[in-house]
């Protein structure tokens, strides 16, 4: 068995600590609904956020999942690069697996899906 990677990104609108969390949340239950990950699948997740998204750490999102109170998490700031997009968090999860790359389902949503029009809507 493998380790891959399973990238994701979602936008808020405002960067308020609910909103941050709930989108977090969503992102990342897309992410393992997509690809069938458990929670012992999980190898460790990186998250990072534009820098205008500093109300909360994304993080806590994994938290109010079920079973993932032993998922290594950390919590990052992406580098500012100028007309990137804005309000943007990103994961990187990393889960052991018996897929090849070309099965695993990335996951974009909302404005994020400008970040990999390539990768959006595979399935």
């Amino acid at each position: 068995m493998g380790v891959r990677g399973i990238r994701g990104a979602i936008t808020v609108e405002q960067d308020r600590k609910e909103e941050v969390v709930a989108a977090t949340k969503e992102l990342l239950e897309e992410m393992v609904q997509r690809n069938d990950v458990q929670p012992d699948d999980i190898a460790s997740i990186l998250i990072t956020t534009t820098e205008d998204v500093k109300s909360t750490f994304p993080a806590q999102a994994a938290r109010l999942l079920e079973g993932w109170q032993y998922v290594p998490l950390m919590c990052a700031r992406e580098i500012p690069v100028p007309g990137s997009l804005p309000s943007c968090i990103r994961v990187m999860m990393h889960v052991n697996s018996e897929k090849s790359a070309d099965q695993i389902n990335h996951v974009f949503l909302r404005e994020a899906i400008k970040l990999r029009p390539d990768l959006v809507n595979r399935d």
